[in-house]
């Protein structure tokens, strides 16, 4: 029997490289902490500021009922977007219940392009009345899980502005009581680094004068300048931003109008799946890989309204399908109308991917051979993708259990291992 080979590594050798290491240990553990697992919503609804009311997703969601009821119905939408007949009987009902119980998963009260300048006077009420109305909502149960505003941008004519809506609107809800647990804070058109510095030094005092725990205010960034994407220096600053200011951005957005007419795209030109949009949301994902930061996709400005209901829905579902296939799990929508396609198309994504990924994942889980051949980071995506699909009610936990064999709990372990390993010490 052949003789071991003495390692000629020693102890100190080994210190030696974790003394060399240490700061890239503490870089990867502070920035690089991966997805948390929470619930991330299929969609963001834009609205002026002074629209809302405690009726406002009900109403929403109503009025998308209604229209699918007037085309058809479900099933029929469902043809529309090139699902077949067993899909579309599959998504019918569930996209008929979403929109009855939870049409909207983030509702954003805008002030800024959706509210425009319309003097100091009337904007500080409709600050204090949004809170006043995001909290009487949240406190009745009638809020979507996850609301917010966007207020105006940091650029020079309009900062003093911004922070005074954001002022108002938290300090409004801190008065009222608890923050909603799924509060938003939106920070539009970013050009620099130094302007998200900013805003994480704004909730931070905010934080400070009203007693709330440190990082309790995070904030989205809306990449709508081809400055965050390639910066003066020929640096990318939407890569530099999860650095500048660890564990305060909750995700990105992208602005799909701002950011094709700044580049000079002509207006017919304008859209989600320009080859402008798709670099700029490829440095976006490349940005935040691994971070925890989530992205959103933007939105399409064609309704679904009048004459051109149906054309309108093709080209969003289309869309729509077109963005997640690319890891863009959220969206934006303007409009009742845009809700139905948005979840039938969502939900459809979902249900057509779970029988092959809850194969992959048993064979994984159970060591079984397969046509594919999954490594771990393949299974914790598979692990992903179905949970996401049974957070928006796509799927249910009934039917991943009979076909993975698997309970969310393992799933959640397995999409999320670092979450499940700090649970469990």
């Amino acid at each position: 029997m052949a003789v071991p080979p003495t390692p000629a590594l020693s102890a100190a050798d080994t210190a030696h490289i974790d003394s060399q290491l240490a700061a890239t240990d503490r870089l990867l553990e502070r920035n690089y902490p991966g997805d948390d697992g929470s619930r991330q919503p299929v969609h963001t609804v834009y609205v002026p500021a002074d629209r809302f009311t405690p009726s406002f997703a009900a109403d929403w969601g109503a009025e998308a009922l209604a229209t699918a009821a007037a085309h058809g119905g479900f099933e029929r939408l469902g043809s529309l977007l090139g699902q077949d007949a067993d899909l579309s009987a599959a998504v019918a009902p569930r996209v008929e219940a979403k929109l009855a119980s939870e049409p909207i998963e983030d509702l954003r009260l805008d002030f800024e392009d959706g509210f425009g300048d319309r003097g100091d006077d009337a904007e500080d009420a409709a600050a204090v009345a949004a809170a006043s109305a995001v909290a009487k909502a949240a406190a009745a149960g009638s809020a979507p899980p996850f609301i917010g505003i966007r207020f105006k941008c940091f650029e020079a004519a309009t900062r003093a502005r911004g922070l005074r809506t954001l002022d108002l609107f938290v300090s409004g809800l801190a008065a009222a009581g608890e923050l909603p647990e799924g509060l938003v804070l939106t920070l539009p058109k970013v050009t620099t680094v130094a302007q998200v510095q900013a805003m994480d030094y704004a909730v931070s005092r905010l934080e400070e004068v009203h007693s709330l725990p440190a990082g309790r205010l995070r904030f989205e960034v809306q990449v709508e300048t081809p400055q965050l994407i390639l910066g003066a220096e020929g640096t990318s600053p939407v890569a530099q931003l999860p650095h500048a200011v660890p564990g305060r951005i909750s995700g990105l957005h992208y602005g799909t109008y701002d950011y094709s007419a700044s580049l000079q795209i002509s207006a017919e030109y304008q859209s989600m799946e320009h080859p402008v949009a798709d670099f700029a949301k490829e440095v976006m994902q490349l940005a935040v890989a691994g971070t925890g930061i989530r992205l959103s996709d933007g939105s399409t400005n064609i309704i679904p309204v009048g004459d051109a209901v149906e054309d309108a829905w093709r080209l969003h579902g289309r869309l729509v399908r077109r963005s997640l296939e690319r890891g863009y799990y959220q969206g934006w929508d303007l409009h009742p109308t845009q809700l139905p396609s948005r979840f039938a198309a969502t939900y459809a994504f979902y249900r057509q991917g779970l029988p092959a990924a809850a194969a992959r994942l048993r064979n994984y889980v159970e060591r079984t051979e397969g046509g594919v051949m999954d490594e771990p980071a393949t299974a914790r995506a598979l692990a992903a993708f179905v949970l996401r699909g049974v957070q928006c009610g796509a799927v249910g936990a009934d039917e991943v259990q009979a076909l993975a064999t698997l309970g969310i709990p393992q799933l959640t372990a397995l999409a999320h291992p670092r979450l499940a390993q700090s649970t469990s010490k």
